[in-house]
């Protein structure tokens, strides 16, 4: 922990002043976040360049997952840095995506963490040395990412719940929604959103595999929940009993055995008789 972390620690009662204080002191260091989802807060001369969440793609899954890169060029880009600390200007110099459209995505991935981890209450934090870390934008202020945050939550109100409870919700086509690719006007991102919403995926899940921001997908869900296309997963209510049978295939029950069939004994004797049994 960097000297003087305690006292930014002792003075803030949530993430938002830790960041403001931070902000004043223009300190560049991590925030480590814990809890569910938890991550990353990278600061550099107080403002927030970059955040990084399991609970939301970082720039890493947009642009893998989206195909704007492939698998192979970026382990290349990796392994010629392996200090982390020049990955955007790699990626630029090697025509593998523009100036201009990585700090596009660097500033989104940023935003979309930023309102992933306000999704939940943190369970603390820690302030450390400076993590090196993928980004290409010059920092915001803490004052516009809370003001960010705030919008896209606002955007989200309604049914069925709040943002928190929809980020969480696992969503499936409604029955009578007809099948993807078959949906009338509706634009393509939604046609993936509706094919990935199988009743398995949270928000969090369809965003992962299809590469694109948290709460856009949510957005998009938010549109499909209201036109009735999808709804919360609900898992089966048939509880009639099985109709499997209760013992191994390969026991005979004794009670199911044909009386008929099994030797009788006779008067005086000590076996079961060699001819065959009367009826």
């Amino acid at each position: 922990m960097t000297e003087g972390t305690e006292e930014p620690l002792a003075d803030s009662r949530n993430v938002p002043a830790l960041l403001a204080t931070l902000r004043n002191r223009r300190r560049s260091c991590t925030v480590v976040v814990t809890g569910t989802p938890g991550g990353s807060i990278h600061v550099r001369d107080g403002l927030v360049v970059a955040m990084e969440t399991p609970g939301a793609p970082g720039i890493e899954g947009l642009l893998l997952r989206s195909g704007r890169i492939d698998e192979q060029a970026w382990s290349a880009v990796r392994a010629s840095d392996t200090s982390h600390e020049r990955l955007a200007a790699e990626l630029v110099d090697r025509g593998l995506v523009g100036a201009g459209e990585l700090e596009v995505i660097s500033l989104s991935a940023l935003f979309d963490a930023a309102f992933a981890l306000s999704l939940a209450v943190p369970d603390g934090w820690e302030v450390t040395d400076p993590v090196p870390t993928l980004y290409r934008n010059a920092g915001v202020t803490p004052e516009r990412l809370l003001g960010e945050v705030s919008r896209r939550i606002d955007l989200l109100a309604g049914e069925p719940g709040s943002a928190a409870a929809l980020a969480r919700t696992r969503m499936q086509p409604a029955t009578t929604a007809p099948l993807p690719g078959t949906v009338g006007g509706l634009p393509a991102r939604h046609q993936d959103v509706l094919a990935t919403a199988d009743g398995r995926r949270t928000a969090r899940d369809i965003a992962f595999a299809l590469g694109r921001g948290l709460f856009a997908v949510m957005l998009d869900l938010r549109h499909l929940l209201d036109r009735g296309l999808v709804r919360p997963y609900a898992p089966s209510t048939d509880r009639r009993p099985s109709t499997a049978p209760r013992i191994a295939p390969s026991v005979v029950a004794p009670a199911a055995l044909d009386p008929a069939s099994l030797p009788r004994r006779l008067p005086g004797r000590n076996s079961a008789p060699a001819h065959r049994p009367h009826d």
